[in-house]
């Protein structure tokens, strides 16, 4: 018997078995991140209802929020049309998705030449994840 469901198998991965995934809170519609799934990931994520990614610095599976405890609760997940990337329309624990302690990972923006930080800290990230 197959463990692994056939959807997986319409994804495109990369060569390296991932997928980009994008999370868009459900309420605002802000695009909140990008990070990278594995087969296990996305299966993870749809058998939960929370975000699982794979951390390509760490080279190991993760639940958003394990550590932070600002979890993804997922209400939808969508492929694109090339079948290459991953959407998931998420409810935001905590209202922050970025280590650096900020509602978004797109806090910065290109002004005059330079990145800008525009949007602010809610929470010192040594108060979410302690100082190591």
């Amino acid at each position: 018997m197959n463990s692994i469901p056939a959807w997986l198998d319409e994804v495109r991965w990369n060569a390296d078995g991932l997928v980009p995934a994008i999370a868009q809170d459900a309420a605002s519609r802000a695009v909140l991140t990008l990070a990278w799934m594995n087969r296990d990931a996305l299966k993870l994520t749809a058998d939960t209802g929370e975000a699982h990614y794979w951390s390509r610095s760490r080279a190991r599976l993760w639940r958003k929020g394990e550590s932070s405890g600002h979890v993804q609760r997922v209400r939808e997940v969508r492929l694109d049309c090339d079948r290459d990337a991953i959407l998931l329309v998420v409810e935001q624990v905590g209202g922050i998705a970025c280590h650096t302690g900020r509602g978004r990972c797109f806090f910065r923006r290109l002004d005059a030449g330079a990145w800008r930080d525009v949007e602010p800290v809610l929470k010192d990230p040594k108060a979410i994840y302690g100082d190591g």
